[in-house]
């Protein structure tokens, strides 16, 4: 979430699918105005309704607060809080409520904002319509949308997040742990500061925090967890490798999400990675020993117009500490080890989807072939 800002204006909204930002957004400028203001008299409405007699019921509550003057003199600040129905809701298409909202907008126009302060928060907003249209004009309109591993810049945005957070805290982390942190958690800006809570109250006095302490405590999300299979084929550790592939195989009979395939194409595209990786150093782009830090710096300066345009397949694309984990990965095969590697994962695609073949059963053989390497593989099938 960006930093603290203060608002101009005495109409607010928040909003957006990034429900920990939007709430936690919409608190530190409902407590700014309660203290600038001072007084008793402030009030939260609860706006997360149902069906649209509720959403009338809370927009009379709105009306009735703003027109009624504080009982201790002074100001006053009013909340709608968890606003669900300024969006393509059921509730706010009823046209009871769409009216309303439209009274509401000629009073608010009309209104004399001396003392008076409104904020609302709300989940998603339908930006066409009237209402958000005229809030957005007659006061300040703030968005926060959620996450996605899609984008660009969210490994920066959830790394000041977190720094932010624990250095309020007192504490300090490494690149290396914020990175390893901001992996586990995936685009999750909730999950993202309970973890870091959890993480402070687990070293306690201890200012620093090391990765050992992420390994220690942070829960991996889906996708981190995912990794764990792509990070054994990396390491060359067959044993290590099957026992990982088991136990996806076995979460896989209690989520119907996951497949046989979808671990394939993450193989394939930690295979793919570690040939990347391979390229740019054969280029001189990055260097095989760097460490974390140099090795982010290095890839500032890669040619952009060098590497597919497809973020799917950019290695750019990537967070940059799950390539730099991968750095040491492609040091344990060869380019054509890998190139190999490619071509039996393929294999394994078409077995999957054209054969009868035991789904587990084709894996297995596909990562003992690849892991063996094609000259260990050739000394087995002689004897």
């Amino acid at each position: 979430m960006p930093a603290a800002a203060a608002v101009s204006t005495p109409l607010v909204l928040v909003h957006g699918d990034d429900d920990f930002a939007v709430k936690q957004r919409a608190r530190q400028i409902f407590q700014q105005w309660s203290a600038e203001i001072g007084g008793l008299d402030h009030e939260v409405i609860d706006a997360q309704v149902s069906n649209s007699g509720e959403a009338l019921k809370a927009l009379a509550r709105l009306r009735e607060a703003l027109n009624t003057l504080p009982f201790f003199g002074g100001g006053k600040a009013v909340w709608l809080q968890n606003c669900n129905f300024l969006g393509d809701e059921r509730a706010a298409s009823a046209a009871a409520v769409t009216e309303t909202l439209a009274d509401l907008v000629q009073e608010l126009k009309a209104f004399t904002w001396e003392n008076v302060r409104l904020l609302i928060s709300a989940g998603k907003v339908d930006k066409r319509k009237a209402f958000y249209k005229a809030l957005e004009k007659l006061g300040t309109a703030e968005a926060f949308a959620a996450w996605s591993i899609d984008d660009k810049n969210w490994v920066g945005e959830a790394e000041t997040l977190a720094s932010r957070a624990l250095k309020a805290r007192g504490k300090e982390i490494s690149d290396e742990a914020l990175a390893e942190l901001i992996e586990s958690v995936g685009p999750n800006s909730r999950e993202l500061a309970n973890e870091v809570e959890k993480l402070s109250l687990y070293v306690g006095e201890k200012k620093r925090i090391t990765p050992e302490d992420i390994a220690a405590v942070v829960t991996r999300n889906k996708q981190a967890r995912a990794f764990a299979l792509g990070d054994a084929l990396g390491e060359r550790d067959l044993p290590r490798l099957l026992r990982t592939l088991d136990e996806e195989l076995w979460t896989m009979k209690f989520d119907s999400q996951k497949t046989e395939i979808g671990l394939l194409y993450g193989l394939i595209s930690k295979v793919r990675t570690m040939l990347f990786l391979k390229e740019m150093i054969r280029e001189g782009w990055i260097k095989a020993d760097a460490d974390y830090n140099r090795f982010k710096g290095q890839l500032e300066h890669v040619p952009a117009g060098k590497l597919p345009e497809d973020r799917r397949f950019n290695p750019l694309a990537m967070n940059p500490y799950m390539l730099y984990k991968a750095l040491p990965h492609a040091r344990r095969y060869s380019t054509d080890e890998l190139i190999r590697a490619m071509g039996l994962l393929l294999d394994c695609n078409r077995r999957l989807i054209s054969s009868s073949l035991d789904e587990s059963l084709v894996l297995q053989q596909t990562l003992v072939q690849i892991v063996r390497g094609a000259g260990e593989a050739l000394q087995s099938a002689r004897k």
